[in-house]
């Protein structure tokens, strides 16, 4: 008999937590958002994109950073999709997108661009990435697909630098980890950006 998940218990507090803190925390991380990345993303070579995600259930929304963004020099954008490849499986990829752009269902039902060839690794300045919690080594709290992880698997993809957006109330000091699991490179909340260790 197998033992059971400590992450599967841990997804339920923590989508809780996230519940019932992000009320109170959505202004701040906005305004973390637009204090911290646009310098951070001027810095990095143009003509790369930011990857970010469309809201679900709790998770932060990121339309209003879109909105509210500096209008100097505003970074192309991507979503995540997970498509179906003849010799892959399913996999996750960035795909390019326009706010407006009309999305549609990916092969998990998330809505997501559809048309445009997937984007490299190379094409990627930064990856935003919703989470229930994140610890202080990195260890990312997700829904349990794996989809994440197997992206940064790649050493390439492993080069872009990604943040996990969430509340201060969802950063824990430790989490449960598999030896599969990809560390990120930090997260922002309503108190600021937290490099783990600065890329």
């Amino acid at each position: 008999m197998g033992t059971a998940d400590p992450k599967q218990a841990l997804r339920g507090i923590q989508r809780r937590r996230r519940r019932e803190a992000l009320p109170g925390a959505a202004a701040g991380l906005l305004a973390t958002a637009l204090r911290e990345l646009p310098a951070w993303l001027a810095r990095q070579p143009r003509g790369l994109h930011l990857g970010l995600y469309r809201q679900l259930g709790s998770e932060p929304d990121l339309d209003p950073l879109i909105a509210t963004w500096p209008p100097a020099a505003p970074p192309p954008l991507a979503l995540p999709a997970v498509v179906a490849d003849a010799h892959e499986g399913r996999q996750l990829v960035y795909l390019p997108w326009c706010p407006g752009q009309l999305l549609h269902p990916d092969s998990c039902g998330i809505p997501a661009p559809i048309g445009p060839p997937p984007l490299a690794a190379a094409d990627l300045a930064l990856l935003l990435v919703p989470a229930l919690a994140i610890d202080r080594r990195g260890i990312r709290l997700g829904y349990g697909g794996g989809w994440y992880d197997r992206l940064r698997a790649d050493p390439a993809w492993r080069a872009v630098p990604a943040l996990v957006v969430l509340p201060a109330a969802c950063v824990v000091e430790a989490l449960p980890s598999d030896p599969w699991d990809v560390p990120f490179d930090g997260w922002i909340d309503e108190s600021g950006l937290h490099w783990i260790a600065p890329p």
